[in-house]
């Protein structure tokens, strides 16, 4: 399996933790689906996260069967399902965006086959950054992986907080971008409070790599941003976003705003 290391530093997801590290800042990576309630408000949606600061945008591609995700990006997602949003749809809508923030797609692994040998490609010329897929741990599937190492978008990896050392070494040395650690174990969603044991696991997945690490699963509100931004690079925010979306552009904007002051504190 290639590792992508050495065209990590060209990347504009690297350039952004640069800039933001010169600064002392943390990243805000805000997730969002695609086509959620609509693919007219998902536009607006899109530029609410980009004017209310967020440093990289994740835009969910709908999946019919989104066993990593709680009830709030399920229900989403199946929206989105609903009005006929597809990955060929949701880079029209990135492409239509046009936005200056980098910007991760956020699938599973089967719409990304579905979409034929280019689809990281066109991807890439419709505006994304990099590519985080939930379903494919490191070793799962070596041909799928070197595709996706190997391609013209950053492979963004994930962590679960139980990861033993050695494996996490080995899930970050075959992604580039950043590092996803998962807060928590179980489905995506708004949790009450931080876990006890985060400050560690991020202690120990700095260890093994020089990735920025950014943690998501849980955070929903300024004061938690604030606390994860404190130990990591970025924090990652989903269902919390994804219900304001629910509600308006006004509401994503005014939450990014919040999250953004928190992490600038």
């Amino acid at each position: 399996m290639a590792s992508p290391s050495a065209i990590i530093s060209s990347s504009v997801i690297a350039e952004r933790f640069e800039a933001l590290r010169a600064e002392s800042r943390r990243a805000l990576v805000c997730y969002v689906t695609a086509g959620h309630p609509d693919a007219d408000s998902s536009l607006d949606i899109l530029h609410a996260l980009e004017q209310g600061g967020a440093d990289i945008i994740e835009l969910g591609v709908p999946f019919s069967d989104p066993i990593a995700d709680g009830p709030v990006i399920q229900a989403s997602s199946q929206r989105a399902l609903e009005k006929g949003m597809t990955f060929d749809r949701s880079l029209e809508l990135l492409e239509r965006a046009a936005l200056r923030t980098p910007v991760v797609i956020f699938s599973y692994l089967n719409p990304i086959l579905a979409a034929g040998p280019d689809a990281l490609t066109r991807a890439r010329d419709a505006g994304a950054a990099g590519i985080l897929i939930t379903d494919i741990p490191v070793g799962a599937d070596p041909e799928r992986e070197e595709w996706l190492g190997a391609g013209p978008l950053d492979f963004i990896r994930l962590v679960a907080p139980t990861t033993p050392l050695p494996r996490m070494a080995e899930i970050a040395r075959h992604g580039s971008g950043f590092v996803y650690l998962i807060s928590r174990l179980g489905v995506t969603g708004v949790s009450e409070s931080v876990p006890a044991h985060l400050p560690e696991t991020v202690r120990r997945l700095r260890s093994t790599t020089t990735l920025p690490v950014c943690v998501g699963f849980g955070i929903s509100n300024g004061a938690q941003a604030r606390s994860v931004g404190k130990i990591a690079d970025g924090v990652v925010v989903g269902s919390a976003l994804v219900t304001a979306a629910g509600k308006s552009a006004e509401a994503v904007l005014s939450l990014t705003r919040t999250l953004r002051t928190a992490l600038d504190d």
